[in-house]
């Protein structure tokens, strides 16, 4: 799949010791990848793009956590909502289910929500619904260039 090679060709000359793995099964949420890498759901590493006034942005999480609402208004400074499929597509170059948060369509801002520092290392998409990347929280924080973020819900 080209979305993958776009990701590999990302790895290799940011952190080549970073190497994708590719499933026969769905990893498409965090519960099925957690599922298919024998995992707790909590080191999936989501990333969910949201759509605020006038840009885009990424919140990258734990895949256990609810993402507080209020908490991330607060933090864009007005009303967002989730993009849709279509947004997704177009914004990061990859399909809802296997978006990866670095080698996007268009830049955006990326926050990494504090829920991920729980897991030595976290599984994040990379490219498809069927793909996972092994990589600890400072690799990410290193390849995303994200902003550290605490929006769990409590």
């Amino acid at each position: 799949m080209q979305e993958i090679e776009r990701v590999r060709d990302y790895l290799q000359q940011r952190n080549p010791r970073l190497q994708i793995i590719e499933l026969a099964a769905d990893t498409s949420t965090a519960p099925l990848a957690a599922a298919a890498l024998g995992k707790e759901v909590g080191q999936i590493a989501k990333s969910i793009l949201f759509k605020g006034k006038n840009d885009y942005f990424m919140i990258v999480a734990a895949g256990d956590i609810r993402i507080d609402n209020k908490a991330v208004k607060e933090l864009s400074g007005s009303r967002v909502r989730m993009a849709n499929a279509d947004e997704v597509l177009a914004v990061t170059g990859f399909p809802v289910g296997g978006v990866c948060p670095f080698a996007l369509n268009q830049p955006v801002t990326i926050y990494l929500d504090e829920s991920l520092k729980r897991y030595d290392v976290v599984y994040a998409a990379a490219g498809a619904g069927n793909t996972a990347l092994p990589i600890t929280y400072d690799e990410l924080y290193e390849i995303t260039h994200g902003a550290p973020c605490d929006l769990a819900l409590r």
